[in-house]
């Protein structure tokens, strides 16, 4: 049950003096107190994101036993023989495939510098050709471009 003089984020009379009092006490606390009444409704959001980003972070290491009782292949066996082969047929055919994903990419990155280079290559030429094609007379002139 919420009480209506529960501290909640909105300029309430009570709000303003815990802000005033926190500036006058300690200046950090008055300045956290204005941040939680300007941005204070946000709190719910902000927990449920942080709640998510919890969960999703130990999502990454469930089912996984690190310790001294790892069975084969690093994972928890379920009890069942013929899923668990099954999972790490799949896991070897997805490892295997983020290793060509991962050449791709090295060769992708590869064939872009090269590129990069030609091209650096192809502009120093060009800049070394006009350089040698102006007459000594003109450089004056380039200058004045």
């Amino acid at each position: 049950m919420v009480h209506s003089y529960a501290l909640r984020p909105a300029w309430t009379p009570l709000t303003i003096a815990l802000m005033v009092i926190g500036f006058i006490v300690f200046w950090p606390l008055g300045l956290l107190m204005l941040g939680y009444i300007i941005w204070g409704h946000r709190v719910p959001e902000l927990r449920r994101h942080f709640d998510g980003m919890k969960s999703n972070f130990g999502s990454e290491f469930r089912g996984r036993s690190w310790g001294c009782n790892s069975s084969r292949g690093g994972f928890t066996r379920s009890g069942n023989v013929a899923f668990d082969d099954y999972r790490e047929r799949e896991l070897k055919r997805l490892e295997e495939e983020r290793r060509k994903l991962e050449e791709e990419r090295h060769e992708f990155e590869t064939f872009m510098e090269n590129l990069r280079r030609a091209r650096d290559q192809e502009e120093f030429d060009r800049f070394m050709r006009d350089r040698r094609a102006m007459k000594p007379g003109d450089e004056d002139k380039a200058i004045d471009l």
